[in-house]
């Protein structure tokens, strides 16, 4: 049986269903994928296999490629939440793993491109952690 996997924009205009598995899980520190996100690390789930489905909203999906380089994203037209992009002329899905709605077995593989991390991102797990919003 196909593994299926759901997950949508934040404003939820745009829905997509990923059938398949994933191969690979990467936390990626390159500063353009630091730009994507607006964070430390992008989260960007990896499949050669996988298809996917646009269940609505297919059309308020937009994708951006930097020129001379392989970094392209696609995003919702509407609120700007990353969305899933067919890349390599079709033989890679890559779903950010913050766009998914249903939870997933796979782990996070590696944290890649580590030689460009942020300096800010350094000893995190001493950072305080609080359950909500601090006030």
């Amino acid at each position: 049986m196909t593994r299926t996997t759901r997950g949508s924009c934040l404003c939820g205009a745009v829905r997509f269903e990923v059938s398949g598995d994933f191969d690979a899980f990467f936390l990626c520190h390159c500063s353009r994928c630091r730009k994507d996100s607006g964070s430390a690390h992008a989260a960007n789930l990896f499949s050669a296999s996988a298809t996917i489905a646009w269940l609505a909203g297919r059309e308020r999906v937009t994708s951006w490629r930097l020129p001379r380089s392989r970094h392209a994203r696609s995003f919702c037209g509407a609120c700007g939440s990353a969305l899933p992009s067919v890349q390599m002329d079709g033989a890679l899905l890559v779903v950010p793993a913050g766009s998914l709605d249903d939870p997933i077995a796979i782990r996070p593989t590696a944290h890649i491109s580590c030689a460009s991390r942020a300096d800010w991102d350094i000893g995190l797990e001493h950072v305080a952690k609080l359950d909500g919003l601090p006030g």
